[in-house]
């Protein structure tokens, strides 16, 4: 009896020890510390994307090149996560370019270009890298301009690679009344009333 007792005794200290040392090992890795050239090397991602996906770039591969090799693109509409675009073929056709070879971009004369605007950008460091919330502006639809669109926001995942800041994921989360019925543009304002 004595030796049943000793043994649940020293069991029951092993894993008192051992307890705290285990959850430690499997506590979250704390983010890491991103420098002020990060932060810059970041913000000049998004802007590239924004280059890149205006004007398809290098055949839409420029756009594709922004992110890491498993890095993809989503659209997230309601809640639920629409088609990924994954691999490089991928990204370099949802920018308009690879087999689609930037037909729906060729013809369009400069000042006709739509542009994708971002506002708000928060960067935070997260354990593998850093994610961020951008709003996304976009002028000139429809070749007017004078029109800028609220188009939703995007949430990303950056990574830190040998070749810079790529996006590990860019989720475009979309209005819910995005491309419904809408005139193409704004109707005029009604002239002043006649003075008398």
């Amino acid at each position: 009896m004595n030796r049943n007792l000793v043994t649940i005794v020293t069991l029951g200290i092993a894993l008192w020890v051992a307890g705290p040392a285990r959850a430690q090992g499997t506590a979250a890795k704390p983010p890491m510390t991103l420098t002020a050239l990060d932060y810059l090397e970041i913000q000049q991602l998004v802007n590239r994307y924004a280059d890149a996906i205006d004007y398809c770039g290098n055949n839409g591969y420029d756009y594709a090149d922004l992110y890491t090799e498993d890095g993809y693109f989503a659209p997230n509409m309601n809640g639920k996560v629409g088609t990924k675009f994954q691999g490089r073929e991928r990204l370099a056709a949802a920018a308009g370019g690879g087999v689609n070879n930037c037909k729906s971009k060729k013809d369009i004369p400069w000042d006709k270009v739509s542009r994708h605007t971002y506002l708000n950008h928060v960067i935070t460091p997260t354990a593998d890298g850093a994610k961020g919330k951008v709003d996304l502006l976009v002028a000139g639809r429809n070749g007017d301009r004078n029109i800028m669109e609220i188009q939703g926001y995007y949430e990303d995942e950056y990574a830190k690679t040998p070749k810079g800041w790529r996006f590990k994921s860019r989720v475009h989360v979309v209005p819910s009344d995005f491309r419904q019925n809408r005139p193409a543009t704004a109707a005029p304002p009604a002239p002043p009333a006649p003075t008398q």
